[in-house]
């Protein structure tokens, strides 16, 4: 630090010090002694904005950077900087006072899958402001399949700074039996996994080319997610833009996702799930599930997407759920939502069958209840632009449909197909179910209120 930055800091640091020794007798109500505060404020006002390098100063004091590059890093997106990597994340994640993990601006780091694990012993920051790419060797992921870039149990993170993380996944999607129907199916990794993390905080950053999932948010608590930028071609396989299973209290907001797959799935144990600001597609809509499937028990509770624009989406807002299962999903709400070019904008679907061969009827279900569809305007590619194929022993139920309006792309009529659902209409709702279902004709339950 040189010594014309010292002045104004040691200066601050005596304010304070005058400000600490005036507050006790002013906080006794000894009104002689207080006479000092008021200009003691103006001086530290003075001192803190004279030069910005005091609010440098207390940063560096705060916080300590563990730069990759220092640690060996080369960044020229073609030397293996896995190890440096470690060596800069174990280094950080050791520190006892605040620290930053910082990927440098303008350089392209090449990284095999890494485990960034914790608990660590202060809050810390991973600033990635450049590009993190992914290997394409398979043979450095046969330890673990599932996952490029993992952060395990960390608390109290902040990952943000501009960069990319770059799955490199072109690799991977010509290698899926969605591709080639000659090749088994397998799994492929998540670019960036968040296990087991409290206190989360996941700002400006571009998320691309994922092997598969994007970024997934596993069995995580009190997250904030914002500004994030998460890209592959439409044609990309099982590329879900950002996955939340097993997470409750978390918000995703303001975000744009364009990907082969859902923008944003929620699936099983997850609850207090809020979605606003969400620019969709290309890609498979905003999905509740898949649930339920292998026989399994799932919950979902307190979903709100709120304030969305889906363009050219394969599905709208969606709940999905194998035949066979057990559970429920409820107190689930889709409002402010603007569709344009849309297939099935509104679809919920206890029949869901994701594999080559068909399904076998089964009596069980996840059950699906109080769902609110509110101000959903916009065009759709199809037809039926609401289906609700319920299952016939457990039917949805409380099912609300508010200020609804999807018109065909072509100006065409749309229409409701509705099987097994309870629902209740409010205000302007087009298109609507047919008045005269019956389990006759239609092998449904229409229960129907007008208000």
């Amino acid at each position: 630090m040189s010594s014309q930055r010292y002045f104004p800091f040691l200066s601050f640091l005596l304010v304070l010090v005058l400000i600490c020794v005036s507050w006790y007798p002013c906080t006794s109500h000894e009104s002689g002694l207080c006479r000092p505060y008021s200009q003691y404020m103006k001086t530290i006002k003075d001192f803190m904005f004279q030069d910005s390098y005091v609010f440098a100063d207390l940063a560096l004091i705060a916080t300590k950077t563990f730069d990759v590059d220092s640690y060996g890093a080369k960044g020229d997106g073609k030397k293996d900087d896995t190890k440096a990597f470690k060596k800069a994340w174990k280094a950080a994640c050791s520190s006892t006072t605040e620290a930053v993990f910082s990927v440098a601006k303008n350089k392209k780091y090449l990284v095999t899958p890494i485990k960034f694990k914790g608990p660590c012993k202060s809050s810390l920051t991973m600033e990635v402001s450049g590009t993190i790419l992914a290997s394409k060797q398979e043979s450095k992921y046969k330890k673990d399949e599932r996952h490029w870039l993992r952060v395990d149990h960390v608390d109290n993170l902040m990952i943000r700074g501009g960069g990319v993380i770059d799955g490199n996944g072109d690799f991977w999607w010509s290698n899926s039996c969605k591709v080639n129907k000659t090749l088994p199916c397998k799994d492929a990794p998540t670019a960036l996994t968040l296990y087991k993390c409290k206190t989360l905080m996941v700002n400006d950053l571009t998320i691309q080319n994922a092997q598969q999932i994007h970024i997934s948010f596993d069995n995580c608590e009190n997250v904030r997610a914002s500004n994030l930028q998460v890209t592959a071609p439409g044609d990309s396989p099982n590329t879900d833009g950002i996955h939340i299973t097993h997470t409750k209290n978390i918000t995703i907001s303001n975000s744009v996702i364009g990907t082969g797959d859902d923008c944003i799935s929620i699936v099983s144990e997850s609850k207090n799930v809020q979605a606003t600001g969400i620019t969709c597609g290309p890609g498979h809509g905003i999905s509740i599930g898949s649930l339920g499937s292998k026989n399994s028990e799932a919950h979902v509770s307190n979903v709100i997407v709120d304030g969305a624009q889906l363009t050219g989406t394969t599905n709208g807002v969606r709940i999905k759920t194998w035949q066979g299962g057990s559970g429920n999903a409820s107190l689930i709400t889709f409002r402010n939502i603007k569709m344009k070019d849309v297939s099935n904008p509104i679809i919920i679907d206890q029949n869901y069958c994701d594999q080559a061969k068909s399904c076998k009827e089964q009596d069980s279900a996840v059950e699906i209840k109080n769902v609110t569809y509110q101000n959903i305007t916009g065009t759709s590619m199809d037809k039926d632009a609401v289906t609700f194929d319920c299952s016939k022993n457990h039917p949805c139920q409380g099912v609300v449909l508010r200020e609804i309006n999807l018109t065909r792309k072509d100006g065409g009529d749309t229409m409701a197909v509705c099987n097994n659902v309870k629902l209740t209409y409010v205000g302007k709702v087009y298109p609507r179910c047919p008045k005269d279902t019956t389990i006759q004709k239609q092998q449904a339950i229409g229960a129907y209120s007008y208000r």
